[in-house]
């Protein structure tokens, strides 16, 4: 190998990682964009001409790598334990109180609440080596794909320490605008704020996706710090820093409670003017020594609590009530209102739920309302500011037809909503339609909302059997589709008529049945035909399948248009018939019945579908995750954090030769 070219890479990787550090971490960029992006191009190319020269900490490793199937598990070596909450004074001299019943003299460290999702770093020999979300606190998701490429997180640190580090990954709200614009322009649903956006972001499989993306970090802690000879919270954010990772330095050390309330009533102010979202403030004893003799609940520790922001509210004008009908005939009422800017977001729209809640509030079209975001996430019209009223706003009353097929409406004894009862209503339709191509339904890929609206909108689909009979000269004919997209959606759609009775069942959209009572009911009649001949009597006997759903289930199939229906989707080659293993076929007497199994690293003699059939033959269930309620995990080769959770919790443990023994015939 050419040392000229050893040297090139390693100077590219070492300008580039000092640009990264001064612009993500520092906020103080040395070089224009384009002199970075030349040089990161450069690395690019000569990477990929020397690929052995490849390492983990090259900055070329943060637009994303290969999409991975699934995340593994990864059980915390510390609990990610959450935070007590405190909504006002009273609540933080209350903490305050609590704490010094057990320590005279007391600091806090006061920090910003970052709204965006609590991640755990590890580092090994100061390599960035995995990263994981925080889960339920004890066991998270292996998500290091999608962390790499988030360039305010070191792949390297300035010194060769082995340690785990937690902080939040976050969408600063520069970026959450770039990339609801452009989902906006692509026909997708917009993310509601931030927080959802980043969470999406780090829970995708192609980490390419979330390179895009622009998330960044914040680090907050060492979980065993002291064991780094650091004695103070304080301390310990400054030696990050000092790793190079990127800390809030709006931080701030109190000495007491009223300096902490005086903190947070600042940045109550200051809010809206940081560059990502907040939530509320973190306050946390800093001396290590007193958290650990004040120790933690079941639940949360009693030397730090998050005082939480009231929910930002705003004032705006409700300029009309339009009306939207769902795939089960609700219509639902919805508040247009003049556009406002709500908790990071652009608000134009707010649930009104039902015609009830609307007089309750008596809610007035042209009225000034209140509204805010119910968790920081949906709009709700808090109240009417009955004060502005001019006497011009109009009372609204919902219609007794339908809006959007003009058929009469209905009220069901003991509900609040109108509901369209014709099956042929267009809305309902539609969404009955996206409905049947969700994931656990017919899960028909690339086939969701905007796609159905468009076909649906060119009236090539106008029933379930309708997407069977589509043809790819169709799809042409139609904005946005070239040859590969259409393709694809013939292709899914084809392959879609192979799936087991349950999703079909679950797909039609019937009244009360999920899919968990869809796939109970493909086990038990084994066909459409055999549960289509059902009587309600045959039905309501079935477990976990109670009156209201049997009536509903008998009433569906009764219906001359769904038996017609049913016999196009065989006409069609669409399976009706259920591929799983059959109630009376399982063996309830074996050594695996009624057990929960959970199935890691690869099998050598049968594959892991081939597996979980057999298992769930012998009345096992099988689940993808270990918990307190696994009895077994069976783990092959290379078995990782499922294996450790199972360690963790004295699950048994047994290898395939065992599992292959037991499945034998006694």
């Amino acid at each position: 190998m050419d040392q000229g070219i050893i040297d090139k890479i390693e100077k590219l990787r070492s300008e580039l990682s000092q640009y990264n550090y001064e612009y993500h971490v520092l906020d103080n960029p040395s070089v224009p964009d384009t002199e970075y992006d030349m040089l990161l191009h450069e690395l690019i190319r000569l990477e990929e001409q020397y690929p052995e020269l490849v390492t983990a900490d090259s900055p070329t490793q943060r637009i994303g790598g290969q999409a991975i199937d699934l995340f593994e598990k990864v059980v915390h070596t510390y609990p990610m334990l959450s935070l007590g909450n405190a909504f006002n004074e009273g609540d933080l001299k209350d903490f305050d109180q609590r704490v010094k019943q057990d320590v005279d003299q007391i600091s806090y460290v006061c920090e910003l609440k970052i709204d965006g999702l609590a991640v755990s770093l590890h580092y090994e020999n100061g390599m960035f080596i995995k990263g994981a979300t925080r889960g339920d606190g004890s066991v998270g998701e292996d998500i290091t794909h999608n962390l790499k490429t988030i360039k305010a997180i070191p792949l390297k640190l300035s010194e060769p320490v082995t340690m785990e580090v937690r902080g939040e990954a976050f969408m600063p709200k520069a970026s959450f605008e770039k990339v609801n614009e452009q989902r906006e322009k692509n026909g997708e649903e917009l993310f509601a704020n931030p927080r959802n956006a980043a969470a999406g972001s780090l829970r995708q499989l192609d980490p390419k996706i979330v390179a895009k993306r622009d998330l960044s970090f914040f680090v907050y802690g060492i979980p065993n710090a002291e064991e780094f000879s650091i004695q103070k919270h304080s301390e310990a954010l400054d030696y990050l820093q000092k790793l190079g990772f990127k800390t809030n330095t709006f931080r701030k050390t109190c000495n007491s409670i009223d300096e902490v309330i005086e903190y947070i009533e600042n940045w109550k102010e200051k809010r809206p003017t940081l560059p990502y979202e907040i939530d509320g403030i973190v306050i946390k004893v800093d001396e290590y020594s007193t958290q650990k003799k004040l120790g933690t609940t079941a639940k949360v520790p009693r030397w730090a609590i998050a005082f939480k922001f009231p929910a930002e509210e705003v004032i705006t004008k409700l300029v009309d009530i339009e009306l939207s009908v769902g795939r089960t005939g609700v219509v639902t009422p919805t508040a247009i209102l003049e556009p406002v800017r709500v908790a990071g977001t652009v608000v134009k729209r707010a649930s009104l739920h039902n015609e009830d809640l609307i007089k309750e509030k008596d809610i007035r079209i042209g009225d000034t309302v209140v509204i805010r975001k119910a968790g920081d996430i949906i709009p709700e019209v808090v109240n009417v500011l009955l004060d502005r009223r001019t006497g011009e706003e109009q009372p609204f009353s919902m219609p007794t037809h339908c809006p959007s097929c003009e058929h009469e409406l209905v009220r069901i004894a003991g509900e609040v909503a109108l509901r369209c009862v014709n099956p042929f209503c267009p809305s309902q339709i539609r969404e009955g339609l996206i409905h049947f191509a969700s994931r656990d339904a017919m899960n028909i890929d690339g086939l969701g909302e905007r796609v159905v609206a468009q076909l649906f909108e060119a009236k090539l689909i106008t029933t379930f059997t309708d997407l069977y009979k589509l043809t790819k000269e169709q799809l042409l004919s139609l904005e946005r589709f070239g040859e590969k997209s259409a393709d694809k959606l013939i292709s899914a759609i084809h392959i879609s008529k192979e799936n087991s009775l349950e999703k079909l069942l679950f797909g039609l959209g019937i009244r009360h049945v999920g899919a968990k009572a869809a796939k109970t009911l493909a086990q038990h009649f084994h066909s459409i035909d055999q549960l289509m001949a059902a009587s309600v009597e045959e039905i309501r006997t079935i477990n976990e399948i109670g009156d209201k759903m049997a009536q509903s289930i008998n009433e569906y199939f009764s219906k001359d248009e769904v038996k017609e229906l049913i016999e196009t989707f065989k006409t069609l080659g669409v399976n009706t018939e259920y591929k799983g293993i059959l109630i009376e076929n399982i063996d309830t007497n074996s050594l695996f019945a009624g057990k929960t199994v959970v199935l890691t690293g690869k099998l050598e003699q049968m594959t892991r579908s081939e597996a979980k059939k057999q298992l769930e033959a012998l009345g096992a269930k099988v689940a993808g995750s270990v918990s307190k309620s696994t009895d077994l995990v069976i783990a092959g080769e290379a078995a990782g954090s499922k294996l450790d959770a199972a360690r963790k919790l004295n699950i048994e443990v047994w290898d395939e030769e065992r599992m292959i023994k037991e499945l034998q015939p006694q």
